[in-house]
């Protein structure tokens, strides 16, 4: 007999891990809400108990330097600069205009925009744009999926040992096990997760919650 060690979450279930979590105050409300109004498109935007853990492994690590490749509405940065110290600095990468005048926005309606530097155009340029390897604790990637490899390799260049990657949507909806065909986004995370299981200059977790979660500890 195979013992099952998963279950199946209900949107029920869901609102009762969230209402369970810490950090659910007003700022994080309002941008879920905003998320919510742009209907389908906010699919994008994490949900609070994965935003609650974000917050929990930054403080857990004692990160002060932090990177976020796409910010989207900022519920991500919010989570980010809320676990760093009040000296502590989050570089954000956004490729939207829009999105990062809303995300910053946010920030300061949390009283975190102090904390968190935007920065507009491709995240692949700003991220090689910073020379200070070695130099930042942890790193969320939540951004255009074919990107996902640079991403990760830029990522890894600038965090400390003992420093944390979490990269968002490794499970793709479950279709990872079998990319449908022209899917390239599905494609390149299928072989991505497969890379960084075998990447031997990092300890690495799935976690089967959201759309999947990679964390990475850069050894």
């Amino acid at each position: 007999m195979t013992v099952e060690r998963f279950i199946t979450l209900s949107p029920e279930l869901h609102d009762y891990l969230v209402a369970h979590s810490s950090f659910r105050d007003g700022s994080v409300q309002e941008v879920e809400q905003a998320a919510r109004d742009m209907g389908e498109l906010e699919e994008m935007q994490i949900g609070g108990d994965q935003a609650a853990l974000i917050t929990v492994l930054v403080r857990a690590i004692g990160a002060r330097r932090a990177l976020e490749v796409g910010t989207f509405l900022g519920y991500g940065a919010i989570s980010i600069a809320r676990g760093l110290p009040e000296d502590g600095k989050l570089i954000c990468c956004e490729l939207s205009e829009e999105y990062a005048e809303r995300a910053h926005q946010h920030l300061t309606n949390a009283g975190l925009a102090d904390r968190a530097e935007i920065k507009v155009g491709p995240a692949l340029d700003t991220l090689r744009g910073l020379g200070d390897d070695g130099a930042y604790d942890f790193a969320f990637i939540d951004a255009d999926k074919p990107g996902y490899p640079a991403y990760y390799e830029e990522c890894l260049r600038l965090l400390r040992p003992n420093g944390l990657i979490m990269l968002d949507n490794t499970l793709r909806e479950g279709t990872v096990i079998e990319p449908p065909e022209g899917d390239e986004g599905t494609a390149v995370i299928a072989e991505l997760n497969d890379r960084i299981a075998a990447d031997d200059r990092v300890d690495v977790a799935m976690l089967g919650f959201a759309d999947g979660i990679t964390l990475a500890r850069k050894k």
